[in-house]
């Protein structure tokens, strides 16, 4: 994760604490503040760093922790889980992981963090461990670091239990020279460097935060693929499918020689899969950093920055190109669903309200399908108002959609204003847009969830239109919309 000790002492200079004299009126009501996304009570979030499910719940670190059963309401637990290092270290990101079997010798079932242990005088990023016998409160290990090749750009371990070879994995990058580092161990102490993955697909400048998890194929559980992602530039994430027979990394057959993007909007990134310690998960779900290290400093929420996305069940699906990776909302979000909305019509020509739906608020949840059999451009403006708004657009010649969210924010955001586009095929002559709204955030599912869009918007509060325009008649649209309820009220 670049830049995160001077963030870490951002945290440290202007958190306010847990235990802070609050206002539960403004707690959780601050402009831009997101609802049904996780932000913590104040101070800096960034990276996930250590994600598991273990007795019956999901536990989820920034070097914070905070606790869900349903990966819809959150309990914070504490900004500060490390404890122990020196004033010279500062904690980078990295994983949690179980160590059922007292193999580090800190007991039975103790927590182990792995982590990027950065050294403020020399710069030096090495691997560390703490431990922990309630997930709370994580002690460093005096002879940290455990793995050190004296380099400054070494960082953001993930370390998984290897069945078949029985061995601890460490999948660490090596940012600058591109590269996946693998290594094994018996006691999570002692390191052996096993291989080495890259460069490979987008490696323009850096990689960092691997993670690594099987998936099933057409969820066929007897056909599992290993999913490596890596997130790259200091702005977006890509995705290799391929085997790991704990030792290295192989792509499969056929795989792409050009980049497959897990999110191809404007800020998402540093993902984590969570590691299922009770074997009772039917899905591998994930969750990312909704920002961009651009600007990730300067955005204007008041009670801190940064926040994560929602969680996304991932699967991987054969297409005609090949095996691509599928991501979708949770089903658990339909919980908060309230003043339910549908409407079926043909689109207009030009630019038309939906009657009938007027949210009050940016909380909200659109899911429609629109027909694309007849030569058209159309879409939606959100987050209307004020002369501003972010266009989502799609032609049906090109089967290219547009994001563009130039004039969505009502203040001056440093290297802000920005679009992306991407092909996206349509699905037996139909296109799916299922998008969540919340406050400063859009994310947009497309038809099955191969092709997904993050990005954030910060309008005032005032910007709560909603808009349909096309170009033509002949496009019909199927419209369902909720209004969200809020998981801090």
């Amino acid at each position: 994760m670049k830049f995160t000790f001077a963030l870490y002492i951002f945290l440290l200079a202007g958190i306010v604490s847990v235990n802070a004299q609050v206002s539960s009126d403004s707690l959780y009501s601050e402009a831009y503040r997101p609802q049904y996304h996780f932000s913590p009570q104040k101070g800096w979030i960034g990276d996930p760093s250590g994600f598991i499910y273990y007795q019956g719940k999901y536990h989820m670190y920034w070097w914070g922790k905070v606790e869900s059963t349903d990966l819809v309401h959150y309990n914070e637990i504490t900004p500060f889980a490390m404890t122990g290092a020196n004033s010279n270290i500062a904690y980078f990101t990295g994983s949690v992981l179980i160590d059922k079997d007292n193999s580090a010798g800190f007991g039975k079932d103790a927590y182990i963090a792995a982590y990027t242990a950065f050294e403020k005088d020399s710069k030096k990023q090495a691997q560390g461990i703490s431990f922990s016998h309630d997930g709370k409160a994580f002690h460093y290990y005096e002879g940290n670091p455990v793995l050190d090749i004296w380099s400054t750009e070494f960082r953001d371990p993930t370390v998984f239990w290897h069945e078949p070879t029985q061995k601890w994995v460490m999948v660490v990058a090596k940012a600058l020279e591109k590269k996946i580092k693998f290594y094994t161990s018996t006691d999570l102490k002692n390191w052996t460097w096993t291989s080495d993955f890259g460069p490979a697909g987008d490696h323009e400048k850096s990689w960092e935060c691997p993670d690594l998890f099987q998936l099933p194929v057409d969820g066929d559980f007897n056909n599992k693929k290993w999913v490596m992602v890596v997130s790259i530039n200091w702005a977006q994430e890509q995705y290799f499918i391929g085997d790991f027979d704990g030792t290295s990394f192989t792509l499969m057959d056929n795989h792409p020689d050009t980049p497959l993007y897990l999110d191809k909007g404007l800020d998402f990134y540093a993902s984590r899969t969570f590691r299922d310690y009770d074997n009772t998960l039917k899905n591998t779900v994930s969750m990312g950093w909704v920002a961009t290290w651009d600007y990730a400093q300067l955005v204007p929420s008041g009670y801190g920055k940064g926040f994560w996305s929602i969680p996304r069940n991932l699967n991987l699906k054969t297409y005609k190109e090949g095996i691509r990776l599928i991501q979708n909302p949770i089903e658990q979000l339909q919980t908060l669903r309230y003043k339910p909305f549908s409407i079926k019509r043909s689109l207009q020509v030009g630019i038309q309200n939906i009657p009938g739906f007027v949210p009050e608020e940016n909380v909200y949840e659109l899911d429609a399908t629109f027909s694309t059999d007849t030569s058209n451009t159309f879409g939606f403006n959100l987050c209307t108002g004020d002369g501003r708004k972010v266009v989502i657009s799609y032609d049906t010649d090109s089967h290219n959609l547009v994001i563009d969210r130039t004039h969505s924010a009502d203040v001056a955001i440093p290297k802000f204003s920005r679009m992306t586009h991407a092909l996206v095929e349509p699905i037996d002559n139909k296109i799916r847009f299922h998008i969540f709204v919340d406050k400063s955030s859009i994310e947009l599912f497309t038809n099955d969830g191969k092709d997904v869009f993050t990005l954030l918007t910060y309008p005032n509060a005032s910007q709560t239109g909603i808009e349909l325009f096309a170009q033509k008649k002949g496009t019909n649209m199927e419209l369902n919309a909720w209004m969200l309820k809020s998981i801090w009220k």
